[in-house]
């Protein structure tokens, strides 16, 4: 039984190539015209009540087959209509009489209005967009892709959700591929269909007068019968169909189902079915109007204009009488007792501590973003910013305090900012209702759109409306949702200041972690030969250039071998990072090269004669002159980089390395200082620019 299912769509196309050669009865010919209605009218329900295309991602395959089920009662009932004297059953020949009511001409122009709609109307509009449709789709997979890759780099999801992306957009484009060539079937069916109606037409009549010995009325009666009836019941599934296919090839930015969509985006216009209403009542002053008509339409146009434009100024103000969840704008004001209350609390001087506690990372947004954070709205922020948390964790060593999230009436509604420990390090301003798109290096054609700067990495881009998205993607723009600009600058601040967030109490928590596994070296380590603030210090270190910590137990070995021999933080911090060096290639090393500036020799003597004791150790004290040059020559250097997409790498010996990285970080905090025994010996370096004296 369960073979026969799973075989079930291979033995109904059999059945249905048999028809095109055994000879039905009309009752069994009834039974399959019936089916066919059935089918198509199910296909075009379908249609219409799908989100996106994908999910009738079989509507190329079936259209194919209910057009050859098609044909093939057309075959069947041509040899019924031919040799049985016009009967063809009785669907056929209710459907003909119905149509005809005695008047042959009045039918024939009904039955070839109905195929010449389907044909030049419907099938010729559903084939245009489906072959733009496919263009578009195949011209904007490299956008996508690029999106996607921008998205998974960042952290914003997860490597199986890029998987499951990437493969619905490989998905799509084989879809809108098949479209494109299914939309050709169902415009040879509509020509096949006047071809068989023709054939039915003018065999019967030869057949009636010749071999049948007809009057030309009588044979005009009965195979006109005959005829339309077998055309309408043909082409009345195969205009289902073809609607069908209309809507599912022009369902590229549908947020719901038609259904839905239809109501809700009507009903969000009151005062455009308002104004239609009283045109259509102006229109009562025109003589020979049909009055009564009018004014019933009208009245009732305007009464559901008025009725929906009240509904939805109820719903605006429900925010504005309420409190909202996070604080902010529309907050009631305070209650009396609530006052008191609060008075009694704060009394208690344990009470007033709570009030000076400092949130590790915060973000306020302005009432306009609410929509994206709050999840009762469909909001995926928090989601998003847990899966952040998760990556960083697994990628750098460090787990990310929790981010508070709330409102603020003092920023403007689509602003937003965010801050570590109480102070503001970062601010933008993002639309909901738009997409942003980040202009590739090399523009070849402009798009409309409200000129900005992303946010996260200063790139120069255009917000755009939804309709322009597909259209900037293939012109090379990678397009990115609100949600994802707002969550890249998040999590790119994060990770700049991921030091700051490291505290002593977190630093317990890893040494706890790691006692878990080398319980010996944890006690070898601490307290013996470095405090907690030390090794606090060191991990700081690591992570403000951009080192995982990952890797606990190489860092405390090291720090256990260095300790023998030196005591300064900053060169057991060298040591550390030599020691971490396959994970300093992997994560600055692109393929098997790596990008770099190098320092003259001469200039790294300067520095190494520049050094300088004092009371809070070795510092750089070179000369202004030699200053200003290399900063104006690494300003120069920099600006390759970002022409190459990538982040400045500056390559020294390790004698100089911290001291170069303090000089460059003042002026170019994205810049990253490495030795040369902090890359692994078989990389490629390619040096693209020299720094000299």
């Amino acid at each position: 039984m369960k073979n026969i299912l799973n075989n079930a769509v291979s033995l109904i196309v059999v059945m249905i190539v048999l028809l095109l050669i055994i000879p039905l009865s009309p009752f069994l010919l009834d039974v399959m015209i019936i089916l066919n209605i059935a089918v198509s009218l199910i296909i075009l329900l379908i249609s219409m009540n799908i989100k996106e295309a994908l999910e009738f991602s079989i509507f190329p395959s079936l259209l194919l087959i209910t057009t050859l089920y098609r044909i093939g009662i057309n075959i069947s009932s041509t040899r019924s209509i031919l040799s049985n004297s016009g009967t063809a059953g009785q669907v056929i020949q209710s459907m003909g009489d119905f149509v005809l009511q005695g008047n042959v001409v009045v039918g024939v122009v009904i039955f070839l209005i109905i195929v010449l709609v389907q044909f030049l109307v419907i099938t010729k509009g559903a084939e245009r967009v489906a072959e733009v449709a496919a263009r578009f789709t195949l011209d904007a997979m490299p956008g996508k892709q690029m999106a996607i890759d921008a998205d998974l780099g960042s952290g914003l999801i997860t490597e199986d959700e890029a998987k499951e992306r990437r493969y619905k957009i490989q998905k799509e484009a084989d879809f809108y591929g098949s479209m494109d060539g299914a939309t050709k079937i169902v415009k040879g069916d509509a020509t096949m269909s006047l071809i068989i109606t023709a054939v039915n037409f003018l065999g019967g009549c030869i057949i009636g007068m010749v071999q049948g010995g007809m009057g030309f009325t009588e044979v005009l009666q009965v195979y006109s019968i005959a005829t339309i009836g077998d055309g309408l019941v043909s082409q009345i599934p195969a205009l289902l169909i073809s609607t069908a296919t209309g809507m599912i090839v022009t369902r590229a930015v549908a947020e719901d189902s038609l259904n839905i969509d239809v109501t809700k985006q009507f009903s969000a216009q009151p005062t455009s079915i308002m104004i239609a209403g009283g045109v259509l009542a102006i229109l009562i002053a025109v003589p020979g109007m049909p009055k009564l008509q009018l004014a019933v339409i009208a009245l009732i146009m305007m009464l559901g204009g008025f009725y929906l434009l009240r509904r939805m100024q109820s719903f605006a103000a429900v925010p504005e009488q309420g409190p909202m969840a996070m604080g902010g704008p529309g907050v009631p004001e305070a209650d009396p007792m609530q006052m008191m209350e609060d008075e009694e609390n704060f009394k208690d001087i344990n009470s007033v501590y709570s009030l000076i506690s400092v949130e590790p990372i915060e973000m306020e947004f302005g009432y306009s973003l609410i929509p994206l954070v709050d999840e009762a709205s469909g909001g995926r922020m928090i989601d998003r910013i847990v899966i952040f948390r998760r990556q960083y964790a697994q990628e750098m060593g460090l787990v990310i305090p929790s981010i508070r999230l709330r409102d603020s009436s003092s920023l403007n509604t689509n602003q937003y900012v965010i801050k570590i420990k109480g102070e503001e390090v970062a601010k933008g301003e993002i639309l909901v209702d738009y997409y942003l798109a980040l202009e590739p290096p090399n523009l070849e054609k402009e798009i409309d759109g409200i000129d900005t700067i992303e946010p996260a990495y200063g790139i120069p881009s255009k917000w755009i409306t939804v309709d322009k998205k597909e259209m900037a993607e293939i012109y090379g723009y990678t397009v990115i949702d609100p949600l994802s600009v707002m969550l890249t600058h998040l999590s790119e601040t994060v990770k700049k200041h991921a030091h700051e967030l490291l505290n002593r109490q977190e630093v317990v928590r890893l040494i706890e972690n790691m006692k878990k596994q080398s319980p010996e070296l944890v006690d070898e380590l601490i307290p013996n030969l470095i405090s907690y603030g030390n090794f606090q210090k060191i991990l700081t270190n690591l992570l403000k250039e951009g080192i995982p910590i990952k890797d606990m137990e190489t860092i405390m070995e090291t720090i256990v071998d260095s300790s023998m021999t030196v005591r300064d933080l900053d060169s057991i911090t060298e040591n550390i990072r030599v020691a971490l060096k396959r994970t300093i290639t992997r994560r600055f090393c692109e393929g098997n090269s790596m990008r770099v500036v190098t320092l003259d020799a001469e200039l790294e003597k300067n520095i190494i004669t520049s050094l300088t004791n004092g009371e809070h150790g070795v510092y750089l004290a070179l000369s202004p002159d030699v200053m200003q040059n290399v900063i104006t020559q690494m300003s120069e250097e920099v600006k390759k980089f970002q022409e190459l997409g990538q982040s400045p790498i500056i390559l020294t010996s390790q004698v100089v390395r911290i001291h170069v990285y303090r000089l460059v970080e003042q002026f170019f905090p994205d810049v990253y200082v490495l030795s040369f025994n902090e890359i692994s010996n078989n990389i490629q370096i390619q040096a693209v620019g020299n720094i000299t004296m």
